[in-house]
């Protein structure tokens, strides 16, 4: 299984750095983006093209971003529309990819806030700087790192989001105490994700689409549930968006840390904010 993981591994990190070199040169109006589905992606027909990408979010967000963080949307929704972001609060958004979510979250906490976005593709944190800088969103920082090992200290984020990126890892039960650890005290998360109906088994959601598509890796709504309660979430839902393929859905997740739950102990590794010399552009 361990030469399993590191072989998804390399190719989710093909796959999305491909989609990045794509979306650095998407033409300004092309309203193209480089969606789960995409041909940097998956293969033709493996999911509905309609629902993945930017067309998921309003207009009015849209109008607000750098075409390139359009361009390197790959979600299934879109988490800052549910997560109930508010002025001052410490956002984390897991697999930032071009920066999309962490750049509409910043505008959401303001000035007094922080959003972290974190992942480990040196071409998607280039673009997500260089789309910072468009932005001019002083309040944003990018880290190189794993979703399994948030290299943030416990107790750090108000609220977790993530957009159709926790299925993509082969290691969702970390994915999950991770969000738990770097969580404050009450803290939520609001994400968005693909989610299997529980009659399909594991064999039959690889016959929907592949890995690196959000599919063959999605866990099913019971599986889900059990592996947030397990790592200490509480009032978990989890409601279906749109269909994505036959039997599987792009799904809102939302949970809660207790307010009186105990401290990590164990912490990550903290990172430095990751700068535009230090990846490649």
């Amino acid at each position: 299984m361990a030469d399993d993981s590191a072989d998804l591994r390399k190719a989710v990190r093909e796959r999305y750095a491909a989609a990045a070199l794509r979306a650095g040169t998407a033409p300004a109006g092309s309203g193209r983006t480089a969606g789960c589905c995409g041909d940097a992606c998956c293969g033709p027909g493996d999911v509905v093209e309609a629902g993945f990408g930017s067309a998921l979010y309003a207009a009015q967000e849209r109008e607000t971003l750098p075409v390139e963080a359009l361009a390197a949307s790959l979600g299934c929704g879109n988490p800052t529309a549910v997560a109930e972001l508010r002025a001052g609060e410490r956002v984390l958004d897991l697999g930032s990819g071009g920066g999309i979510d962490v750049l509409l979250s910043a505008r959401r906490v303001g000035p007094g806030g922080r959003v972290y976005g974190l992942d480990m593709t040196d071409e998607m944190l280039a673009l997500a700087l260089a789309n910072k800088e468009k932005a001019r969103a002083d309040n944003v920082e990018f880290l190189k790192g794993s979703i399994e090992a948030v290299p943030l200290p416990a107790g750090t984020v108000d609220v977790v989001i993530s957009n159709c990126v926790v299925n993509l890892s082969t290691d969702k039960r970390a994915v999950f105490a991770e969000m738990f650890r770097v969580l404050v005290p009450g803290g939520r998360i609001g994400i968005a994700d693909v989610v299997a109906e529980d009659a399909l088994t594991a064999e039959q959601r690889a016959e929907r689409g592949e890995w690196t598509g959000c599919i063959a890796g999605a866990l099913s709504f019971a599986e889900y549930r059990t592996g947030l309660a397990d790592a200490g979430f509480t009032d978990v839902d989890l409601a279906p968006t749109h269909q994505v393929a036959d039997g599987m859905h792009s799904v809102v997740i939302r949970a809660s840390k207790p307010a009186a739950a105990e401290p990590a102990a164990a912490e990550s590794a903290v990172a430095e904010p990751v700068e535009a010399s230090d990846v490649r552009g």
